[in-house]
């Protein structure tokens, strides 16, 4: 059987992204059981949809892939103070925050040079 993918599985910041949800598993599961509806769910759920929404906007019109990925920067910015409320709750330790925050930055970076990239790339097309 072969395999079959998808243009958007290539780009770097998706898998970034996915690597990134795994994270967000691994560190949300340390959290207390009572979380489970609260932070847990809201940081997944926020996690997940910087990877759900690069892959949707992927294909579309420029101008449609940068919204999808203004929506994936709001949910970066999401993640960020989900990281800092478990920081304060003392679910994680500073340095798991800052590690956190780390990732998040790597991943903001590549959204934002993406955008620029279809930005340019629009201008130049009208050219």
């Amino acid at each position: 059987m072969k395999d079959i993918k998808f243009n958007f599985e290539d780009l770097k910041v998706y898998q970034k992204s996915l690597d990134f949800i795994d994270f967000t598993y691994k560190t949300c599961n340390t959290f207390p059981k009572d979380e489970a509806y609260r932070l847990t769910s809201q940081f997944i759920r926020a996690s997940t949809s910087i990877a759900l929404n690069i892959a949707e906007g992927a294909g579309d019109t420029n101008a449609q892939f940068n919204r999808y990925l203004q929506i994936a920067i709001g949910s970066v910015k999401e993640c960020v103070v989900c990281s800092t409320i478990a920081q304060r709750q003392k679910y994680i330790t500073n340095e798991l925050d800052l590690e956190i925050r780390g990732k998040l930055e790597e991943l903001s970076k590549m959204i934002t040079s993406l955008q620029k990239y279809l930005k340019n790339n629009n201008t130049n097309s009208t050219n």
